[in-house]
């Protein structure tokens, strides 16, 4: 009797380090806050091509949560069980504008921050037969009259950069917030707003057909994919803005499973194949790991925070 018991206890320890050791011994959900067939939504189905060749027998699973400026799925990953098994993608500004206007169920201290992928400079787009050439052009105009500019929803990257150029030009537009790109893309094409902030793979197409015409980027350095548009700061203006999209896994997460993840991530994100192809694909590369995301959108919430106790949406 004593022997099988010293077995049984033997037996209960050596398990959880077993049960460890084949991690992941289950699918890897990775939720993508918005609707399959975005930016976001492509960049974690690369990630998971590249994630196959280090991890060769785990599996990926993308659970697509739209809805909410990505709110949604932001507290489906925080809400998650802390197993590993779940991880996800963020995206700015949304991630830290529904924690400053308190509509989240979350913080960041809900997530362990991988670390970031890509970034997708901030533009600001007017119609091609617009008499707007330039930002001097543009806040000319808005001192004359009140401009009509869309953005996609309240507290998005394109939302809080309009409030900054607003601030830093002295400026007030008429802000219309849109359900998406799409929209955005029809109402300056049409002519149907007078100007639009935007992210540049959104509109770069459109601006070489001749079907639009971006007259600033929001970066410190002019971009290779559109080097004849100049940077706000070449035309007196500094105001930056880039939406940047990264990896978390829910807190929580055993510590070993979160050195495998954050090791993966690492290898995923200076793999050759993964470069290239994310640079054919224009998904504009901005490496971070995981501390150094963290700092970023801690700064970054604290910059919203500003912007929103200013005029609160």
């Amino acid at each position: 009797m004593k022997r099988l018991l010293f077995l049984v206890l033997a037996f209960c320890l050596v398990l959880p380090v077993a049960a460890q050791a084949e991690y992941p011994e289950s699918p890897i959900t990775i939720v993508v806050p918005s609707k399959a067939g975005g930016s976001t939504d492509a960049t974690a189905r690369l990630f998971i091509l590249t994630a196959k060749k280090y991890w060769p027998g785990a599996d990926f699973v993308v659970k697509n949560v739209g809805g909410s400026g990505g709110q949604k799925g932001f507290e489906e990953i925080a809400d998650a069980k802390p197993d590993g098994l779940t991880i996800g993608m963020v995206f700015t500004t949304q991630v830290v504008a529904h924690v400053v206007s308190q509509r989240a169920r979350y913080t960041l201290d809900s997530f362990h921050v991988m670390g970031n992928i890509n970034d997708d400079p901030e533009i600001v787009v007017v119609p091609p037969a617009s008499a707007i050439k330039n930002l001097d052009d543009f806040a000319k105009a808005a001192k004359a009259k009140s401009l009509t500019v869309a953005v996609n929803g309240i507290g998005s990257d394109d939302f809080v950069a309009a409030k900054k150029y607003e601030e830093a030009a002295g400026v007030a537009f008429n802000l219309m917030p849109t359900k998406g790109s799409t929209e955005q893309k029809s109402a300056i094409m049409g002519g149907h707003v007078d100007a639009s902030f935007m992210n540049l793979s959104q509109m770069f197409a459109q601006h070489q057909a001749g079907q639009a015409r971006i007259i600033a980027i929001l970066t410190e350095k002019r971009s290779d994919l559109l080097p004849d548009v100049p940077t706000g700061k070449e035309q007196g203006c500094n105001v930056l803005m880039t939406a940047t999209r990264g990896f978390v896994a829910p807190a929580g997460v055993d510590k070993a499973v979160l050195a495998k993840l954050d090791d993966l991530f690492l290898k995923v994100v200076g793999d050759p194949d993964f470069v290239a192809a994310a640079n054919k694909d224009h998904l504009f590369l901005w490496p971070m790991n995981g501390p150094e995301y963290l700092e970023y959108l801690k700064g970054l919430q604290a910059e919203t925070q500003r912007y929103y106790d200013k005029a609160p949406w």
